[in-house]
């Protein structure tokens, strides 16, 4: 289990109990008997619900994020005040959902309390290295290296890199990243008993004949050592794949399950329904945007253009038009920081998202997923197929309205940020769930709330 699950487990015990702290602080003796005909015990759950949904919103999940004290005291703050309106607005209007307003109230004031302590305790002891799992490096090339820098950037995953292991004695010693290379790949055994190390990384780059296969089934089998290929854990660090480190094997024989295909299948249906609805309940502000695009310049107030959908096929993707009308008198090109053909009210409906409502006719065609990799235009597709690996394999699912990559990187018009999103939308492709959907979803809803990562 990751620290940040246990620490979302903890978290969830600590508001059930300050609710029923609560309810004894209001009914003293005869709290046992409200529990019981009250079904607090069910209802206290409603808070946790609340309260750790705000505290999603305000990144106070994203603990790289939090760094100082007054800043998180405010973050909680922030949370809290929406957890509270959130939760007297239900009360207000269905006050059977919850035992009483002055519980509700007594709740929030030990909450307010409970959560500052907690989270400032809890953020010394993530941070705290003592306590972090010591990670040995096997290798040192560019591989290994990248995987100690991702590490390093991420403190509060638990991980610590003590040091790395090569084939050349001339690197003994030297300082790679910020930990050293503490010993040659035959010394494995003695550096693990050295350094106490408690997960061995084979991070080499070329394994053959190189890799003391012997020392690690005896260090793995004799226990207290785990062994794990750089691809898996760097795949279960940064939540993507490396497509420098990619087999095809790692995506050949990922979700084979029977469950997992009749998930895809009840997709394709999950997918028209859920495109309708949100057709539906969307309207009234597609409605408005197709006023206002309308007063604002000349042209079309939809647009379509073709992108690159399921197996290569090409479908004509519709949106808002965001862009002065002709942006493009000399063909295609990637948007920019700022772009000068983005009109204003262009540059509300992208941070907002709202230019991409449309697309749930997509969805209803058949053309696109509510979840997936973002469609991209056949004259870049072709490119990037020539210029990366395993491009072309990101087609093998339908394009999203939302997914993994947009939810995870900021919008980058160039190779290196199209590099960046298929490493994600590979791990999508790979790991797709409806847990990883809910995720997305609920990644998406925050992100629109907020006006982050668009352009």
């Amino acid at each position: 289990m990751s620290r940040k699950s246990l620490f979302l487990i903890v978290e969830s015990i600590f508001i059930y109990l300050g609710g029923l702290l609560a309810v004894y602080i209001q009914f003293a003796g005869d709290a046992p008997q409200v529990l019981l005909d009250e079904r607090a015990c069910l209802k206290l759950l409603i808070p946790i619900v609340i309260v750790q949904g705000s505290f999603y919103l305000f990144d106070l999940y994203e603990f790289s994020l939090i760094r100082q004290p007054a800043f998180l005291a405010m973050r909680i703050f922030q949370a809290l005040g929406l957890a509270a309106i959130t939760l007297a607005l239900l009360v207000h209007f269905s006050p059977a959902i919850w035992i009483g307003r002055n519980v509700f109230f007594v709740h929030l004031v030990l909450m307010l309390m409970a959560m500052s302590w907690w989270r400032l305790v809890a953020m010394c002891v993530l941070r705290n290295q003592r306590l972090a799992e010591r990670v040995l490096i096997v290798g040192t090339g560019h591989n290994a290296v990248d995987l100690a820098r991702e590490v390093l950037e991420r403190p509060e995953d638990g991980f610590q890199v003590i040091g790395f292991l090569g084939d050349d004695p001339r690197l003994l010693g030297q300082s790679l990243i910020n930990p050293r290379v503490i010993g040659m790949v035959s010394q494995l055994e003695e550096v693990v008993r050295l350094f106490h190390a408690e997960r061995i990384v084979v991070a080499l780059n070329n394994q053959r004949g190189s890799l003391p296969m012997k020392s690690l089934l005896e260090l793995k089998l004799r226990g207290g050592v785990a062994v794990e290929e750089s691809p898996s854990f760097y795949e279960r660090l940064t939540k993507k794949i490396s497509t420098e480190e990619l087999r095809p094997s790692q995506l050949i024989f990922a979700n084979g399950s029977r469950w997992i295909c009749f998930y895809r299948r009840w997709r394709q249906v999950t997918d028209r329904v859920l495109g309708l609805l949100g057709l539906v309940f969307s309207l009234p502000v597609m409605l408005l945007t197709a006023i206002a695009v309308r007063l604002e310049s000349p042209g079309p107030i939809l647009y379509s253009q073709e992108r690159v959908g399921l197996r290569n096929s090409v479908f004509r993707i519709l949106k808002f038009r965001s862009m002065c009308n002709d942006a493009e008198p000399d063909g295609a090109k990637w948007a920019e920081e700022r772009d000068p053909r983005v009109t204003r009210v262009g540059r509300v409906i992208r941070k907002l998202r709202i230019d991409e409502l449309p697309q749930f006719i997509n969805v209803i065609r058949g053309e696109m997923s509510l979840i997936g990799p973002r469609p991209e235009r056949p004259i870049f597709v072709e490119q990037l197929e020539r210029d990366i690996p395993y491009y072309a394999q990101r087609h093998w699912v339908k394009p999203g309205l939302t997914g993994w990559a947009q939810v995870r990187c900021p919008y980058g018009a160039s190779a290196e940020a199209a590099i960046e999103k298929l490493q994600y939308d590979l791990y999508y492709i790979k790991n797709q769930s409806p847990i990883l959907d809910a995720i997305i979803l609920f990644e998406t809803v925050r992100i629109i709330l907020l006006g982050k990562l668009a352009r």
